[in-house]
């Protein structure tokens, strides 16, 4: 991955009426991919007052519109709530960092060719299942964004009734469920030197549980 302010524009146009037509599949990651940016955010080391309020605005426009844009693209509501959903997630990670979601799906997509999207959407509820205990609170915020009845549940029980919002989501919108399932020839013999490489990208820093390449090879394994 190259980043530099070379290749960054300078503007960017999010138009609803643009993405009408396209797939649903493209739908689907790109919108678990913001998902992915505004969740990390929010989780992270580096979040602030500021991320968190662009995080969690993101989150709730995802989660009330994400499924419909996926099942009907001419829904320019739903768009245009997905289309300010990134500009949000996007603002919030900017500013407080991501996590080991992305630093291990930038070894997915450099070994394999996979699609950021899909490997960010895979991995979100294997990697957030290791961060859990270190931000029990956050995630059990995030089950009420997804719609969850936490009236009668443990911190510890609501944020892991946010985990599972999540990977009904993805279901739901046809993303794959493990590495195996998915087309990329996923190899296990990679996963080691993947776990290496995860934990010197830049995004790994701010992470709220700090891990080893050994932990972070044995999450590559659960979401295989």
């Amino acid at each position: 991955m190259i980043v530099s302010w070379r290749n960054t524009p300078d503007v960017s146009i999010n138009d609803q009426e643009l993405m009408v037509d396209k797939p649903p599949a493209l739908t689907a990651v790109t919108g678990m991919d913001a998902l992915t940016h505004a969740l990390e955010t929010y989780v992270s080391t580096s979040a602030n007052a500021l991320t968190d309020a662009a995080a969690l605005e993101a989150m709730k426009l995802i989660a009330n519109n994400l499924r419909t844009a996926v099942y009907n693209g001419e829904d320019i509501e739903a768009r245009e709530n997905m289309a300010n959903a990134s500009v949000l997630s996007g603002f919030a990670f900017n500013n407080g960092g991501l996590g080991y979601v992305h630093a291990m799906a930038h070894q997915l997509g450099g070994f394999y060719d996979m699609p950021h999207g899909i490997a960010n959407a895979i991995l979100l509820p294997y990697v957030e299942k290791y961060n859990l205990g270190a931000r029990l609170e956050r995630f059990a915020k995030i089950a009420e964004i997804f719609g969850v009845n936490t009236e009668n549940l443990s911190t510890r029980e609501s944020a892991e009734a946010a985990l599972d919002a999540i990977e009904q989501l993805a279901e739901d919108i046809g993303i794959p469920t493990t590495l195996s399932e998915s087309k990329y020839d996923v190899k296990e013999e990679d996963f080691s030197e993947m776990a290496k490489l995860a934990l010197e990208d830049g995004n790994a820093g701010t992470n709220p549980r700090k891990g080893t390449a050994k932990e972070v090879e044995e999450i590559f394994v659960a979401a295989f």
